[in-house]
C-alpha cells in the first residue's frame, strides 16, 4: 500500500474530488493548509500599495491505495487539478507497513 499526498489549488478540488470519485477512489482525508513553492508567493494589489502574500491558501489530499491503483490515482489527480498555471501543485507518494481499522480491528498489509 501507499500513501498519496496531494496539495492543489482550493478552487480545484471539487473537480479532483469528482474525477477521484468517477474512478472508484472514494476515501480521502483533506485539509485546508498553507504553503508555497518555488514561486514564492504572489503579489497583490490592495488599496492601491503591492502586497507580497507568500503563504498560499491549498488543499492536501491523502489517499491510502494498493500498489495497482497508484498510477490511476495519480494521473486522476494530475488531469483534474492541471490549470498549467504556477501553483497547481506537487503529489508525493508515500510506503505505508500496515492500515490498522479500529473499529474491527483488520490488518492490511
Amino acid at each position: 500500500m501507499k500513501l498519496v499526498k496531494a496539495i492543489i489549488k482550493p478552487e480545484r478540488f471539487e473537480f479532483v474530488k469528482k474525477a477521484l470519485e468517477d474512478k472508484g477512489f472514494v476515501s480521502m482525508t483533506t485539509s485546508e493548509i498553507r504553503g508555497r513553492g518555488a514561486q514564492k508567493g504572489i503579489s497583490l494589489e490592495y488599496r492601491g500599495g503591492l502586497m507580497t502574500v507568500d503563504m498560499l491558501p491549498k488543499i492536501q489530499i491523502e489517499i491510502v491505495a494498493k500498489e495497482s491503483d497508484i498510477d490511476a490515482v495519480i494521473t486522476t489527480i494530475t488531469d483534474a487539478a492541471r490549470t498549467g498555471k504556477i501553483g497547481d501543485g506537487k503529489i508525493f507518494v508515500i510506503p505505508v507497513e500496515k492500515a490498522i481499522r479500529i473499529r474491527t480491528g483488520e490488518v492490511e498489509v
